[in-house]
C-alpha cells in the first residue's frame, strides 16, 4: 500500500496555494514592485530553513501576475536556483545565461526586441566563456574564446603565461588553437578589442536596451541560496550585482540572511568587523522581509490544511473553499478569532468522519509542536512529520496492525522532540512489560490531568515531556507493541518471546491458550534451560494478574507446571499470590497449593491481611 504524501503545500515548490497566510505579506512585496515603476529594486525574503521562503517569492509572483492582468507584456519572470549548479557549473556565469537565454526566448515568441535579446545572449556567452577559460593567456592573447571544446588550447595557455613553454609547445599551440577557433566557428563572434571589464559594460547596457525594447520588467526569483557553499552563494551574489540597479528589474532574494553574512566572512577570510558583512548585505538588499514565524493558531490550521488536502472525502472545489475560509480566519486571529476543529467544523457542512477525527489530533498536537525547540513551528518540519505518520499509518494497515492514529502521532512526536534517553527508557518499558504497556507513565499522566507537579530526574525532568504527558490519548494503559512494531525503522521491537527458542515459545503458547492442560507438558518443561523458563513464568504471571477470584483458576495450574519444572520461580507465585487483594482470595486455593515450600509463609500472611475467615480457618488447617 503506498502511502498518502503531505506535499509541502505553502511551503515548497509544488504550490502557489496559501497554507500558511502569507498572502497579506507576498501581496505588499508585489505592490512594491509595481509601485517602483520600473525603478530597479533588490528584496530579500529571509527566514529560516524550512519556515516558507520558497513558498513566499512563489506567492509574490502570483500576485504580480494577478496585477497584471493578463497582459503578457508586464513581467518577465525568471527564477533560478543556484543549488541545482553547485559543484557543476559556475554560478554567476549561470544565472547571467538563464536571464540572457529568458529574454532571448521570450523576445522570439513576443517578435519584438529579437535581434537586441540575441546580441545579450552572445555576449554573455563571450563572457561566460571568458571564465571558463580564466587563466589561459594564450586564449585571451588571441581573442578567442576558450569553452569547454578548447581544454587543449587552455591547458597550452597556462604552460606560456607560467613560461614553462618551449619552441614546441608554442608550435603545437598554433596548429591547437587554429583547430579550436575553426570548431568554435559560429559560436560566437570573435572581438578582437575586447576584455572583461569592457564586456561587462557591454553587457549591462545590451540588457537595458533589450527591456526597454521589449516594453516589460525583468523579475528574477532566487530561491534556495542558503543551501549553497560560500563559494556559490557569493557567486551569485556577484552575478546579481551585475545586473543590479538597472532599470526594469526586480530581484527577489530567498535566504536565511545568516548563512548569506557566514558566506559573506568566509569569503572576505579574516575580516573582523561585523560592520562590513552588515554593510554588504545591506547594499545587495534594499527591501529586507522576513518570513513571519509561525505561531499555535497557524501551525494548528497548517496541520488541518494537510489532512485536508489528503483527504479522500473531499473535491478539488472543496479543499479549495476551506482553504480560504481558513485564511480569512487566520487574518483575524489577532481579534481572537480561532482556528480549530469546532471552526472547521463550520466550514463544510459534511466533513468526513476520519477527518475530524485528524483534526482532534491537529488540536492536540499543535501547541507542542509550535513550542518545541526541535520543530518550532517549522511548516517542512511539520510536513515531514505529517509525511511519517502517513506512512506508518500505511505499514499499519498493510500489515493488518490496528494502529490507533492518536497514540501513533504522539508517541511519533516524542520520538522527535523528547530527550533520546527518555525514548530509550520508554522503549524499555514497553518491551519489559509482557503486555506492552508503559505503564511507568501512569503516574506522570494522572499528575499532568490533575495539574499537578512531580519532581523526576533527568532525563524526564523537561518541559516538552511534561506537557506531552497531558496530551490524549493517555497512553499508560495501552498496548504499545502494535506502534513500535510500525516504527521499528527507529527502535527495534524486542519483546521477551523473541529472546525464546522455538521450544520454548511453543511451550508458553500452549500454556497461555490451555492452561488446564498444563500438567501434560512437564516433562517438556522440564527440558527448557531456567533463562527461559523465567520468561515464561514472567508471561504466565501476566495473564494470571486479569484473575479476579483466586480458587484454582486455570492460570494457576499453568504457573505450577512451571515451579514443577524449575522450583525456583515457586517463590515469584507465592510473591505474586502475596499481593492480591485480600477479598480474591477462596478457600479451595489453600489445598491447591499447600504441598508447596513456599506456602506456609503464605498462609502466615493470609491469617493477618485479612481474608475471610474461611480462608483462615483453611491455613490453621494446613500449618
Amino acid at each position: 500500500m503506498r502511502p498518502n504524501s503531505y506535499r509541502q503545500h505553502g511551503c515548497g515548490n509544488d504550490t502557489n496555494r496559501d497554507f500558511l497566510n502569507f498572502t497579506g505579506v507576498s501581496d505588499t512585496v508585489a505592490e512594491i514592485i509595481v509601485q517602483a515603476q520600473g525603478k530597479p529594486i533588490s528584496i530579500g525574503v529571509s527566514g529560516a530553513w524550512g519556515a516558507g521562503k520558497s513558498s513566499m517569492i512563489r506567492l509574490v509572483r502570483a500576485g504580480l501576475e494577478q496585477r497584471a492582468e493578463g497582459k503578457r507584456s508586464d513581467f518577465i519572470f525568471v527564477e533560478f536556483n543556484a543549488w541545482l549548479y553547485q559543484g557543476y557549473d559556475d554560478a554567476r556565469a549561470a544565472l547571467m545565461e538563464v536571464i540572457a537565454t529568458a529574454l532571448a526566448k521570450e523576445a522570439e515568441q513576443r517578435r519584438t526586441g529579437l535581434e537586441k535579446a540575441k546580441e545579450l545572449l552572445q555576449r554573455v556567452n563571450w563572457f561566460r566563456a571568458v571564465k571558463l577559460g580564466a587563466g589561459s593567456a594564450l586564449a585571451l592573447s588571441l581573442g578567442l574564446p576558450p569553452t569547454g571544446i578548447l581544454n587543449k588550447a587552455i591547458e597550452l595557455g597556462k604552460k606560456i603565461a607560467t613560461g614553462n613553454a618551449g619552441a614546441d609547445d608554442i608550435a603545437k599551440a598554433e596548429g591547437t588553437v587554429t583547430d579550436a577557433a575553426s570548431k568554435a566557428s559560429g559560436l560566437i563572434k570573435p572581438r578582437t578589442e575586447s576584455s572583461p571589464p569592457k564586456e561587462i559594460h557591454a553587457i549591462r547596457k545590451s540588457f537595458e536596451e533589450t527591456l526597454e525594447v521589449m516594453g516589460t520588467k525583468l523579475i528574477v526569483l532566487i530561491d534556495d541560496l542558503d543551501r549553497c557553499l560560500p563559494q556559490t552563494t557569493i557567486s551569485t551574489l556577484e552575478a546579481v550585482c551585475l545586473f543590479l540597479f538597472l532599470e526594469n528589474t526586480a530581484f527577489v532574494i530567498a535566504a536565511d540572511d545568516s548563512v548569506i553574512r557566514h558566506a559573506v566572512r568566509r569569503h572576505f577570510d579574516g575580516i573582523v568587523d561585523e560592520g562590513l558583512v552588515t554593510s554588504y548585505f545591506d547594499k545587495l538588499i534594499q527591501v529586507p522581509i522576513r518570513v513571519p514565524p509561525l505561531g499555535t493558531q497557524e501551525v494548528r490550521a497548517y496541520l488541518m490544511l494537510l489532512f485536508v488536502e489528503n483527504s479522500t472525502g473531499l473535491n478539488a472545489d472543496e479543499k479549495e473553499a476551506v482553504r480560504k475560509k481558513v485564511c480569512e480566519q487566520l487574518s483575524q486571529s489577532w481579534r481572537g478569532k480561532r482556528v480549530d476543529r469546532a471552526f472547521m467544523q463550520t466550514v463544510h457542512t459534511s466533513l468526513p468522519a476520519d477527518l475530524v477525527a485528524r483534526f482532534n489530533t491537529a488540536d492536540r498536537l499543535a501547541p507542542l509542536m509550535t513550542s518545541a525547540t526541535q520543530t518550532a513551528g517549522n511548516p517542512r518540519l511539520i510536513k515531514r512529520f505529517l509525511n511519517a505518520l502517513s506512512i506508518r499509518m500505511s505499514i499499519s494497515k498493510s500489515h493488518g496492525v490496528g494502529v490507533d492514529e492518536a497514540a501513533l502521532a504522539k508517541m511519533l512526536l516524542f520520538e522527535r522532540c523528547a530527550d533520546p534517553a527518555a525514548y530509550a527508557s520508554l522503549v524499555s518499558a514497553v518491551t519489559a512489560d509482557p503486555n506492552g504497556k508503559p505503564q511507568l507513565l501512569a503516574p506522570w499522566e494522572s499528575a499532568a490531568h490533575a495539574g499537578e507537579t512531580i519532581d523526576l530526574e533527568k532525563p524526564w525532568d523537561d518541559p516538552f515531556v511534561r506537557e506531552w504527558w497531558s496530551i490524549e490519548p493517555r497512553l499508560a494503559d495501552m498496548d504499545f507493541r502494535e506502534i513500535l512494531y510500525v516504527g521499528r525503522e527507529h527502535a527495534p521491537l524486542i519483546s521477551p518471546e523473541d529472546r525464546l527458542s522455538s521450544e520454548a515459545a511453543e511451550l508458553l503458547g500452549a500454556l497461555l491458550e490451555h492452561p488446564d492442560m498444563a500438567s501434560q507438558l512437564n516433562e517438556r518443561l522440564l527440558k527448557l534451560p531456567r533463562t527461559e523458563t523465567a520468561i515464561v513464568m514472567d508471561r504466565v504471571l501476566s495473564k494470571a494478574i486479569q484473575e479476579q477470584s483466586w480458587g484454582t483458576p486455570p492460570i494457576l495450574d499453568a504457573a505450577l507446571a512451571v515451579v514443577a519444572a524449575d522450583p525456583s520461580q515457586g517463590a515469584r507465585v507465592g510473591t505474586f499470590l502475596r499481593e492480591r487483594p485480600p477479598a480474591q482470595i477462596t478457600p479451595s486455593l489453600v489445598p491447591k497449593i499447600a504441598d508447596q515450600p513456599w506456602a506456609k509463609d503464605l498462609f502466615v500472611h493470609w491469617r493477618t491481611a485479612g481474608v475471610d475467615g474461611t480462608v483462615k480457618r483453611a491455613t490453621i488447617l494446613r500449618l
